[in-house]
């Protein structure tokens, strides 16, 4: 079934005409229109009920998830490889998606590829949703004719990063929601529980220990300053991603990242990853070396492996290798610098890149899960020690007053 698209138009004599015409795309459409003597002001394709247009791309593209695009690109890619015409099977995509603002670009892709534009430069025009590793590697599928298997590979690719991303975000977010905890009930106790041992106190006329005149410190200066307090909370982490968003302050930030003991281990291995599963996948999938490299140093996240990477790209074009500037950089780890040594020896380096990914990748996840069983006892045994602390301070005081005659 063709796309039905929406029309508002002029006719000769000046009257506004709206309705509804059937085509195979919207030059078609236009073509039908002027048939009728119309002349066309707007038009907009019909999709699920609801009306697209590229004014709206946009701003819709920036709500679609990596999950809804990796799925697409999955059903895309087997579609292509059971050989059905690309046009229908971006038809059958749109269909099959249920993200309303992935529904619209790929309506809007399948309609520039059945004009006649390529699947690279019709995705080109939607960068928040299809990022250049997309476009790099659809176009050197397309002009090598293996595009089904070109997105198969994309696929798995997106996949090993969600999974990658989702295996660190959830082995942080333990940790992180103890912290929570933990600062919730130590305000909890400054702001509710400390003023009622004031009181206490001031009733009995006894003088208080040092260590709780300390907490009753603490906790006037939350209870009368807060907003300054809070104020000066937000304003410091406001300047503190400021910071490390500069050009100036980003490359500090990430040298000090990579030196922070067990997590810049972490951290080197995620951009290892990256690295070599891209570069990977971009290889076997027909992308120059050069143009590859340049995209991999982009995803890195970590801008000293990434100046690495583009001096390893400089060496290229003079004809020297990749691994003797990597080795030099000291960023990569030796086993890395030794397998890409050999690929590039041997003619394999897509096949050794992808050994090393997958090797990293292990490495990652078990270093998250080494990581998340070591940092919960070690929580758990600071917030004893801040209970603790506490107790001391606010019971041993109220006991002592049972002595008081």
């Amino acid at each position: 079934m063709a796309p039905i698209y929406e029309f508002r138009a002029l006719s000769p004599d000046g009257k506004n005409h709206k309705g509804r015409v059937e085509a195979e795309n919207s030059k078609a459409a236009r073509g039908k229109l002027k048939k009728q003597s119309l002349v066309v002001v707007e038009i907009i394709e019909q999709i699920a009920g609801k009306a697209s247009t590229s004014a709206q791309v946009p701003f819709l593209s920036g709500r679609v998830s990596s999950k809804d695009a990796t799925l697409m690109v999955r059903q895309l890619a087997s579609l292509v490889k059971a050989n059905i015409p690309l046009v229908e099977a971006l038809t059958a995509v749109v269909e099959q998606t249920e993200a309303q603002a992935l529904k619209v670009i790929m309506s809007q892709v399948r309609q520039d590829v059945n004009e006649g534009l390529s699947l690279a430069k019709s995705a080109l025009k939607h960068p928040k949703v299809f990022d250049t590793i997309f476009v790099n590697m659809i176009e050197a599928g397309e002009s090598s004719g293996t595009l089904g298997l070109v997105l198969l590979r994309l696929a798995e690719l997106k996949e090993a990063q969600m999974r990658l991303r989702n295996k660190v975000i959830s082995g942080m977010t333990y940790p992180g929601l103890m912290m929570f905890v933990a600062l919730s009930m130590m305000v909890g106790i400054f702001v509710f529980l400390i003023p009622k041992l004031t009181k206490i106190f001031d009733d009995t006329g006894k003088p208080m220990p040092a260590i709780t005149k300390m907490l009753v410190w603490i906790s006037d200066a939350i209870l009368t300053y807060w907003p300054l307090i809070l104020a000066a909370i937000v304003g410091g982490v406001m300047l503190f991603l400021k910071s490390i968003s500069s050009d100036a302050g980003r490359p500090r930030w990430d040298r000090f990242k990579l030196k922070i003991p067990v997590f810049g281990n972490l951290i080197r291995a995620v951009a290892v990853t990256r690295f070599a599963g891209t570069m990977a996948t971009l290889l076997t999938s027909g992308v120059p070396i050069l143009a590859a490299m340049n995209i991999a140093k982009n995803l890195v996240g970590s801008v000293p492996i990434a100046q690495a990477i583009a001096n390893a790209r400089e060496n290229i074009t003079e004809g020297q290798s990749i691994a003797d500037p990597l080795r030099r950089s000291g960023q990569f780890p030796p086993m890395v610098i030794h397998m890409i040594a050999v690929g590039e020896k041997t003619g394999e380096l897509p096949e050794m890149l992808k050994n090393v990914a997958e090797t990293y990748e292990d490495q990652v996840n078990a270093r998250v899960e080494q990581m998340t069983a070591l940092m919960e006892p070690l929580m758990i045994i600071a917030m004893g020690g801040v209970v603790a602390f506490i107790v001391v301070s606010v019971f041993m005081p109220l006991l002592d007053l049972q002595n008081i005659k």
